[in-house]
């Protein structure tokens, strides 16, 4: 037994492929480290840069408003095409892809000989590293200072820096401009960008500080000879054009970074004032949650490659856990993780690297709130607050309503409904804002304190369903119509339908919580629509119905769990207050296939399993993931199995999986070691943030559970654990051990 997990991971070669390049980022600018020594190479991205690809013509919600009484009448005369008819004739348009900025290039001369490396990454800093003899270079991208910091020891006799643009997939008819300003111990190199047939671009600088030698130009960038220790700093900014006074503005702010330096210039000194200031930020929201599996310490000494090959070792999970959490929290700021967190080396990401609502961007920061990353809240609820408007068009335009809708696909600018076709009617689909918003409820039931403006999200998104919930059947329940159940497609039926299962869900959630913070007459009327809402249904195989409409049935081979909402995350259904549905959950688990097997499939399957308290299922889904070759080296995942397609889903939610299966909670009630993984029989989970006020360390082993709860605020709830069911009382400021 070793003291702990590795808090990190590390190779004994440099990166062959950018998807094992090893990560970092502050949530806006990104970095993938590939550590050769020879070719140092650290490509760069950001959060903003997205290539044009519509005119805004092309990027409006279709206008579709008056046309929606005629296919809702249709649909409820048993029309079950109809729906795929309610388009503006458009093509399908795929919103603006992400895409690399360039990447920095320190090089030395051809022919060097090859000497043994090592590159690692540590989570707790967030600094990638490699060593090659006395060369020692470190990246970190600064949560403080918003700058890509790269820190070269002992470079070499000679080394020329560059920044290049030539990444997989570049459109040939990018536009560049390059600049090289050098004076004294200082350079600025500068790369201005123009997308083709476009006004807009990104500008690059890096800032290059040398304490020794001599910097003489070349044709990209510099030469740099006798250099004892190198210092680059590096940002990105999207759409300045590359205008002198841009490119002027911001070679200043790089330089007020590190002051007025001595000549010499104190390299060393100013890299380490540089990561303080990073680390006093990164480190303490990396630290707050940890998993311990006792694994065996020769194991952990392994690199992380070699970890992959043992499928069964506990750490592997210890690690994979570990850099769930350092990727989500990296990738976290400006906005929220992508398809591919912050990070892509290739101009053509798949899905556009955009965020996918329907299930993707919602199991990825799935953890956020037991695993205590507020700062993955805040940036998810910034990109929701920053599309707002565009929701309001998207209601307004498609369904003619007041209040929000979201779109199931987004670049992250942009929240208008534009990216659907027959067999993706994505514009149909209403409860998205509601699975976007379950995420800032989980956070202020932890805190105990709302947030105003999460209630006026919550005001308008009742006030679209009040418009929109207008339709009845024969016994005076709503009928909602359209309705979308993502991607699937019932028999007997068509991409659109009526009453699925989900947007039942989201719809009663929803109303419920606007009602909870609404003037009594609002939430009586709130409430009583909520109420009038159709029942979940149970099909004839005993499952819980993908559509509550009788006569559409299940397509039960496919990679979205839409109906199970109510299980996860909503815990509308569940074991305790509603065990008929659960078993009829739980029935339609069992029945639903793995279609492609995607990754975010697999781990969503094991979510739901864990809140139906199913050990052996939520086991099945993890081990499916762990022996499914789904993990580059640099422990960022892919979306099919063999590694194809860099895809940040599975790296991203395998610590809310592990989290489900170990502590689940809700205001009033805290369950301990609902769904433990058998292969893991003992660990100790600490910092976990339940929803009710207190931060929870569980220790367990065979026939043992021992929690310690350490309460901000009273609460009373119920505890479950393997040993029964009782009350808690907790006091705030009073640390609390249960044990069973």
């Amino acid at each position: 037994m070793s003291h702990g997990p590795i808090h990190g991971t590390w190779e004994a070669a440099p990166a062959a492929r950018w998807e094992d390049a090893f990560l970092a980022g502050n949530g806006r600018h990104g970095a993938l480290v590939f550590g050769d020594p020879e070719d140092d190479r650290v490509i760069v991205t950001h959060h903003t840069l997205v290539r044009p690809n519509n005119t805004p013509a092309d990027t409006a919600p279709p206008r579709l408003a008056a046309a929606l009484p005629a296919l809702q009448d249709a649909l409820l005369a048993g029309d079950a095409t109809a729906a795929e008819r309610f388009t503006d004739d458009r093509p399908l348009r795929w919103v603006r892809p992400f895409h690399p900025a360039f990447q920095t290039r320190v090089r030395r001369p051809p022919g060097t000989p090859a000497r043994p490396v090592r590159r690692s990454v540590d989570f707790t800093t967030g600094v990638v590293s490699g060593v090659c003899g006395e060369r020692r270079g470190e990246v970190f991208v600064s949560r403080a200072d918003d700058v890509l910091v790269q820190y070269v020891s002992a470079p070499g006799p000679v080394v020329e820096i560059d920044l290049d643009h030539r990444l997989p997939g570049v459109p040939a008819d990018l536009g560049t401009g390059r600049g090289i300003a050098a004076a004294g111990r200082e350079t600025v190199l500068t790369l201005r960008t123009r997308y083709p047939d476009s006004p807009h671009g990104y500008t690059g600088l890096t800032l290059v500080l040398t304490d020794a030698g001599r910097t003489t130009l070349t044709a990209s960038g510099v030469r740099i000879t006798g250099a004892r220790h190198l210092l680059l700093l590096t940002r990105v900014r999207r759409d300045e054009g590359g205008s002198t006074t841009v490119v002027d503005r911001e070679a200043e702010a790089l330089r007020a970074l590190v002051g007025a330096p001595a000549s010499p210039p104190d390299l060393p000194a100013l890299y380490a004032g540089l990561l303080a200031r990073h680390t006093a930020l990164h480190g303490p929201a990396y630290g707050r949650v940890t998993l311990d599996l006792g694994a065996d310490a020769t194991e952990r000494a392994l690199p992380g490659s070699a970890l992959l090959g043992r499928p069964d070792s506990a750490a592997l999970l210890e690690r994979l856990f570990a850099a769930g959490r350092y990727h989500l929290l990296s990738s976290s700021g400006l906005l929220p993780p992508r398809l591919t967190g912050l990070w892509t080396g290739d101009w053509n990401t798949a899905w556009s690297g955009a965020f996918t609502t329907d299930a993707n961007l919602n199991l990825q920061t799935a953890s956020a709130v037991a695993a205590d990353l507020p700062e993955v809240t805040e940036a998810h609820k910034a990109l929701i607050e920053g599309q707002l408007k565009d929701w309001r068009d998207n209601a307004r335009e498609v369904f003619g309503a007041r209040g929000i809708v979201a779109p199931a696909h987004t670049d992250g600018a942009s929240g208008h409904s534009y990216h659907f076709s027959r067999e993706y009617p994505l514009h149909l689909w209403t409860a998205g804002a509601d699975w976007l918003l379950v995420p800032l409820l989980a956070h202020e039931e932890a805190s105990g304190r709302r947030d105003p403006r999460v209630s006026a999200i919550l005001a308008e998104l009742a006030a679209f369903y009040e418009d929109f919930l207008t339709r009845t059947g024969p016994d005076g329940r709503i009928v909602i119509v359209p309705s979308y159940s993502p991607e699937n497609r019932p028999h007997g039926g068509s991409w659109g339908a009526v009453d699925a299962t989900m947007d039942i869900a989201a719809a009663r959630h929803a109303l419920r919580a606007a009602a909870d913070r609404a003037a009594a007459p609002d939430a009586a009327r709130l409430r009583a629509l909520a109420d009038r809402l159709p029942p979940y249904r149970i099909n004839d195989d005993g499952a819980l119905a993908e559509w509550a409409r009788p006569g559409l049935g299940d397509r039960y081979d496919h990679r979205h769990l839409s109906h199970l909402y109510p299980v996860w995350p909503l815990d509308e259904i569940n074991p305790h207050d509603t065990p008929d549905l659960a078993r009829a959950a739980h029935r339609a688990l069992e029945l639903r296939g793995s279609e492609n097997d995607s990754a975010h499939g697999h781990l969503h399957h094991g979510l739901v399993a864990a809140r139906l308290g199913d050990a052996d299922r939520t086991g099945d889904a993890l081990a499916r993931v762990l022996t499914g070759d789904y993990f580059h080296d640099s422990l960022m995942s892919a979306h099919y199995p063999g590694r194809d397609v860099y895809n940040a889903d599975a790296a991203h939610t395998l610590p809310a999986l592990l989290i489900e299966a170990l502590v689940q909670s809700t205001p009033d009630r805290l369950v301990l070691l609902p769904a433990p993984p058998a292969r893991y029989p003992r660990g100790r989970l600490t910092g976990v943030r339940t929803r009710f006020g207190a931060r929870l360390d569980l220790a367990w082993s065979p026939g043992e559970c021992r929690a310690v709860l350490r309460p901000d605020r009273d609460a009373k709830v119920e505890l479950r654990s393997p040993a029964g069911a009782t009350r808690l009382v907790l006091r705030a400021g009073e640390e609390r051990v249960v044990s069973s």
